[in-house]
């Protein structure tokens, strides 16, 4: 098994502690001082927040998890939804060489996650996109 491990710098430990335990309907799988470790096997991701006193620019485009259908699309948005926050949905739109649905949400410390379907791959890119 291999798994993709994204560390981010966080100002809030509890707040991004539940937005992602909320966006990812998971627990974390270790709690230290300053540190928060979720595991995950669908998708499988090594996720960790460490806390730190001020997060600066945004060196992160964005992040995201792709889905087999827009049905899980609408799956994931609509429970999140009814956690309480906002997403901004973009369904058949056309970005980063692809036909997508998809829908935004935002952490705590401005990082955007999209989740998305892939219809399609394209040869042209939409400038607007791409660029979160």
């Amino acid at each position: 098994m291999i798994n993709v491990h994204i560390g981010l710098n966080v100002k809030n430990m509890e707040e991004s502690k539940d937005f992602y335990r909320k966006l990812f309907s998971i627990e974390p799988v270790k709690e230290k001082q300053g540190y928060v470790k979720f595991l995950m096997t669908n998708p499988h991701l090594n996720l960790t927040l460490t806390k730190v006193e001020e997060v600066k620019g945004n060196q992160i485009n964005h992040l995201g998890v792709q889905v087999d259908s827009k049905e899980i699309v609408l799956q994931h948005k609509e429970r999140l939804e009814k956690q309480g926050f906002f997403a901004r949905e973009e369904m058949d739109t056309t970005c980063c060489y692809a036909v997508q649905d998809k829908f935004w949400i935002t952490d705590p410390d401005g990082n955007e996650w999209e989740y998305f379907y892939t219809k399609e791959d394209i040869e042209e890119k939409d400038s607007s996109c791409c660029i979160n």
